[in-house]
């Protein structure tokens, strides 16, 4: 009993905080939301390690679904084009910043809106669990001093920011 007990107390001690939730923006108008997104940088997903000219691009759907599609270069601007259709299902009284992203029946991934300029030029998507997060942006390329606020925010939400891979874009 007493074994029992002690390491009860030593695996609660190893046990990690608990984050607090992530950020959420307020109210995303989907309208405007919608199009294409060049990733900027992520933690990425093993389908998208070493991609190169990644976009992301979505469509509101008459069924209020969002049909997306993800598009990049596997390994480099030569590479294999890849492209991915999940659809984003948003989840009601989240003023549309929290969407389930199934790329598998029935399994709906967490995708949160955690953070959006006013122009929609910029969006930080991220998940709860701070395991996975992109940096978005209507360009291909942002302001270095807009890339190191984004990095400040993901900090403050509790990212590992070093796990972070800038995502080469190259258009003519």
């Amino acid at each position: 009993m007493r074994y029992a007990a002690i390491v009860s107390l030593l695996l609660a001690g190893c046990s990690s905080p608990a984050l607090p939730p992530l950020a959420l923006v307020p109210k995303v108008d989907l309208a405007r939301f919608m199009g294409d997104w060049y990733v900027i940088a992520s933690i990425p997903t093993f389908i998208e390690t070493g991609a190169h000219n990644a976009i992301e691009s979505y469509r509101l759907d008459a069924d209020g679904t969002i049909a997306t599609t993800f598009t990049f270069r596997e390994g480099g601007f030569e590479g294999e084009l890849k492209r991915y259709t999940p659809r984003g299902f948003i989840v009601e009284g989240t003023g549309n910043a929290v969407w389930g992203m199934r790329f598998v029946w029935p399994i709906k991934a967490d995708y949160r809106i955690a953070w959006l300029s006013p122009d929609y030029g910029q969006v930080v998507i991220g998940r709860e669990k701070r395991d996975y997060v992109w940096i978005m942006a209507r360009q291909p390329r942002i302001p270095e001093a807009d890339y190191q606020r984004l990095l400040g925010f993901l900090r403050e939400q509790g990212y590992d920011t070093a796990r972070l891979r800038k995502v080469p874009q190259q258009w003519p």
